[in-house]
């Protein structure tokens, strides 16, 4: 029986909203910002369409890390399938507020998963209470090759303290 995952379930959007006013002077100055994108997401392979979709809470220990095989048998996608990317189109993170490290994602020690970082050895520090969001909605997406390019590392960023985060990672498995 082949599972797919419904497009309702994935999606993602960003909105930001705010007002701005001068000090009270000769004339106030009044500035207004309405900003909002999305992007959704159905089940396939293609521009806008992924068929594994990992969403997960996990802890790292004080100064230990995480390394996200994103090809391997460890990792299991909502359908309860093996995560195995050939194409990852999604990448969230957010650190949890009572953190009291940073979050580091990207820069495994080997095969390091390259993707939206530009080079193997760059990495997002995401703060406690920060997000790290970054999309690919082309059909290539971010290649994955097994042994080769399929790690994602996620590390707490110092000692004394564990730290949460929860992660979405989206992409196709052909």
């Amino acid at each position: 029986m082949s599972q797919t995952l419904d497009s309702t379930l994935v999606g993602w959007s960003v909105a930001a909203t705010g007002n701005s006013s001068s000090p009270p002077a000769f004339n106030k100055i009044v500035g207004a910002l309405n900003y909002a994108k999305s992007q959704g997401f159905s089940s396939g392979a293609g521009a806008s369409q992924m068929d594994r979709l990992l969403a997960a809470q996990r802890t790292i220990t004080a100064s230990g890390t995480d390394d996200l095989d994103l090809t391997g048998t460890a990792l299991q996608d909502i359908l309860g399938q093996n995560l195995a990317l050939v194409r990852v189109k999604l990448i969230a993170v957010y650190a949890a507020t009572a953190n009291t490290n940073n979050v580091v994602v990207g820069a495994a020690a080997a095969t390091q998963f390259v993707g939206p970082f530009g080079a193997a050895t760059h990495t997002i520090a995401v703060q406690p209470g920060g997000s790290f969001i970054v999309l690919s909605p082309t059909a290539a997406g971010w290649p994955v090759a097994a042994g080769s390019t399929d790690l994602l590392l996620v590390a707490n960023s110092g000692g004394g303290t564990a730290v949460t985060y929860d992660i979405i990672i989206g992409g196709s498995s052909t």
